[in-house]
């Protein structure tokens, strides 16, 4: 008898507990929550003409990498298209290279030569819809850093494509609808 009244108590013990989890899915469904499937980006733009970044920096070369990566990362992480004739985009993304500057992060203490240093890429961005005039991204500053080490054999150049990508990737960033 007693075993037989165990049994019926862990058959109602699990019982009420799927009773509870199921009373908390329904009621976890019907309220708006923080979670959507909504898309990350705008349905009104299909295709993205990038132009070339200019640079007020007197470092050159910067613009060409940036916007090498731009058009990369657009066709790799959006659904929109690159296109290379900006008559048949439905968007332009253009954008200002306003500072590349380099520091020294650590130096030798002998020498005082800099052992690691540091490339920051500073830049503001617009993104505009062909269609109907609206300025998606209007005059938005944005900035990456990436360091390198001339003992390992990375010079200026090898810092400043990892920050133009870094840069590339916050300007993608910056193309996602606000939530």
């Amino acid at each position: 008898m007693k075993k037989r009244l165990q049994v019926l108590k862990r058959g109602a013990v699990g019982i009420l507990a799927g009773l509870v989890v199921c009373v908390l899915f329904v009621c976890g469904c019907g309220e708006p929550g923080p979670y959507s499937n909504e898309s990350l980006y705008t349905d009104e733009v299909g295709s993205v003409y990038v132009e070339m970044f200019e640079s007020r920096s007197f470092r050159r070369g910067v613009e060409y990498e940036l916007t090498n990566a731009v058009a990369k990362r657009i066709e790799a992480e959006t659904p929109y298209k690159v296109i290379s004739n900006r008559d048949r985009a439905d968007s332009v993304l253009s954008g200002q290279i306003m500072r590349v500057g380099e520091m020294v992060l650590t130096t030798e203490r002998r020498l005082g030569r800099g052992l690691e240093k540091e490339v920051e890429v500073q830049a503001v961005v617009s993104w505009k819809n062909l269609k109907t005039g609206e300025l998606l991204i209007d005059n938005k500053g944005v900035s990456a850093s990436a360091s390198y080490s001339e003992w390992q054999n990375q010079g200026f150049d090898y810092g400043s494509a990892l920050a133009a990508n870094k840069l590339a990737q916050r300007i993608v960033e910056l193309m996602e609808a606000e939530w």
